[in-house]
């Protein structure tokens, strides 16, 4: 199975009319909630599934998927996975829609780490944030976009080291080509591709900021830096300190444990095109699962690669 993700190409008409249809939802529905805080359980020794996922019904032609992955803050990869028989543009009156409100939490964030951290799963296109309270460990957790196809974003371990508020853009020299008019610095405002808050990485050319084009969340539009919702990056710029440790990771079978109960997610591979049947196998056997899983369930979960936690039981 595969799936595009890294461009979309819609009539203007159609673009306008989304974007009214989302001023329309801000007045009558509870705007965009950004990412909503777990506790994790004190062993924490198996990844977790976090939330649960739910459905809902599409009201009139006019309301699409993209909207309601920005209300229910997903990336637009997550809900089009969930959801591969639907339009994302035109899914119609009274379809039902997989909402993909449950994760399970990176191998890289099991155990085995200091807090504050941040882990950045490029294989899902999300962004992990923990942090310890007393004795207590809290996840939250958001959509990004990433890099597109020649710039990806690199994986590896990098730390905040500066955080910015309202920034400048020094628009690099290889992308000045981009934007014509010998343009070199972009101001704060609406036309700033950082958005009103960014956090620069150790790798100086990486930041994670918010964005001026919120469609390209969950998906690969970027040159390397990690996109988020406005409303996000908020939330996350309020809570990360300078030196906080980010892990960028590719993961893309993912298993975990909810009430005794085994679960796998699994994305599309994008760049290695891997066995993820040998993947999983693997990762059930490290995490002891495998003796109570249904390998029938497990090989549907793999070759379906929807993105959501699926049962093993």
């Amino acid at each position: 199975m595969s799936v595009k993700i890294t461009s979309f190409d819609l009539p203007v008409k159609r673009v306008v009319a989304v974007l009214f249809s989302m001023f329309m939802v801000c007045l009558y529905f509870p705007a965009h909630s950004p990412g909503r805080e777990w506790l994790l359980a004190d062993d924490h020794k198996q990844p977790a599934v976090l939330g649960e996922g739910t459905s809902y019904v599409i009201r009139d032609n006019n309301e699409t998927l993209v909207e309601l992955a920005w209300r229910y803050d997903l990336g637009y990869n997550e809900i089009t996975l969930a959801n591969p028989d639907l339009d994302p543009w035109y899914p119609g009156a009274r379809a039902s829609v997989l909402l993909p409100t449950s994760w399970i939490i990176p191998k890289a964030g099991s155990s085995g780490r200091t807090y504050p951290l941040i882990i950045i799963n490029l294989g899902e296109l999300r962004l992990y944030f923990f942090n310890q309270r007393k004795s207590n460990l809290f996840v939250t957790t958001f959509p990004v976009g990433i890099g597109r196809q020649g710039f990806e974003t690199a994986t590896g371990r990098y730390w905040v080291t500066k955080r910015k508020k309202d920034p400048c853009w020094t628009i690099p020299s290889s992308l000045r080509d981009e934007y014509p008019g010998g343009t070199v610095r972009v101001p704060p405002g609406s036309a700033n591709p950082l958005g009103r808050y960014a956090l620069r990485l150790s790798r100086h050319d990486y930041f994670i900021h918010g964005t001026n084009k919120p469609l390209g969340i969950g998906r690969r539009v970027s040159h390397g830096c990690i996109r988020m919702y406005p409303e996000d990056i908020e939330k996350l710029y309020e809570m990360t300190p300078v030196g906080c440790e980010v892990l960028i990771v590719y993961e893309t079978v993912k298993v975990g444990v909810k009430g005794g109960i085994p679960f796998i997610e699994v994305h599309p591979d994008y760049l290695n095109n891997k066995n993820q049947q040998t993947i999983a196998r693997y990762l059930l056997f490290q995490n002891r699962l495998w003796g109570k899983i249904d390998s029938f369930l497990l090989h549907k979960a793999v070759e379906g690669k929807k993105g959501i936690p699926v049962a093993l039981q």
